[in-house]
């Protein structure tokens, strides 16, 4: 099976164990699950409200889930271990399963909302948020929200720090919808900051460990070259520069080298040359012709 393919299977059994979980364990107060494989087996950790009705008279109610585990859902020698929750009202799906469960005794939406949104913020919760859908008090649907606190709705926070739960609330209207969303008090945001009044900048400030003069002087001859004298190391330096050489004597050295060097075939003549070789052509022609008469007249 292909890894993509994989990971789609592990989340798809870790829904429906989840689901299996709530309906099972509702009296009990369920408030999660994790989930891990090792090579032992399939651990698996419990959240619950009331441990004791889940471990059952004996072990009896473990038992029957860990069979189910084996055979339903197809896992391999599972370890259920059953924690207790410290404080239920910040377990936001503890706290979803009673909302729902209020709903359907018949109590007004938005008491329920507000009632049960304040015991979440006198426990001690950062923020939290209810959100209601469904046929709240009539034939049409809507959505109903209740805020209190800080809460995060997107990035890392939203999935690592904030604790979410889902119910469901079966009326005769229809199925209400019920979300909730808590930040525990002991969550560290990433926009978290403090204010210090009174305080000098000073205080806060970390001194080097040491004398200031030896941490200079170390660090002076640390930018040194080890072993060497600074004035022999300009004198290297200096030493593979050029000397300027005066203007007048330059232009000496390139008119000689201009007189020196030998003309190229096919450069061009002065013109006193050129009219020599001319005039000696010309002559040459005009013997040439002469004699040439002379003949024919003979």
């Amino acid at each position: 099976m292909a890894d993509e393919h994989q990971f789609i299977e592990d989340g798809l059994q870790r829904t429906q164990i989840d689901e299996f979980f709530s309906e099972e364990l509702s009296r009990a107060g369920y408030g999660g699950m994790e989930v891990a494989k090792t090579p032992m087996g399939t651990q698996i950790v419990l959240k619950a409200e009331k441990p004791g009705m889940v471990i059952g008279k004996g072990g009896k109610n473990i038992r029957k889930i860990t069979t189910t585990l084996e055979e339903e859902f197809d896992l391999e020698d599972p370890q259920i271990d059953v924690q207790e929750v410290d404080e239920p009202d910040l377990n936001a799906q503890i706290v979803a399963d009673r909302l729902a469960n209020a709903l359907e005794r018949g109590w007004y939406f938005r008491k329920a909302g507000h009632t049960t949104i304040d015991r979440i913020m006198d426990s001690g919760a950062l923020g939290a948020e209810i959100i209601l859908s469904g046929k709240v008090t009539g034939a049409r649907s809507r959505v109903e929200k209740f805020n209190r606190g800080y809460i995060k709705h997107n990035g890392e926070p939203a999935e690592t720090i904030v604790d979410s739960g889902v119910g469901t609330a079966v009326m005769k209207l229809g199925t209400i919808g019920v979300r909730v969303k808590i930040i525990p008090p002991d969550a560290q945001l990433p926009d978290d900051f403090e204010v210090y009044e009174g305080v000098e900048v000073e205080d806060f400030i970390k001194e080097p460990e040491g004398d200031v003069e030896e941490l200079l002087e170390e660090s002076e001859a640390e930018a040194e070259p080890v072993g060497a004298d600074p004035e022999e190391v300009i004198e290297e330096e200096t030493a593979d520069v050029p000397e300027e050489v005066p203007d007048e004597e330059l232009l000496e050295e390139e008119i000689e080298d201009e007189a020196s060097t030998p003309e190229p075939e096919g450069a061009e003549m002065p013109d006193e040359e050129l009219d020599e070789e001319v005039e000696a052509e010309a002559a040459e022609l005009v013997d040439e012709m002469e004699g040439e008469d002379d003949e024919e007249a003979e």
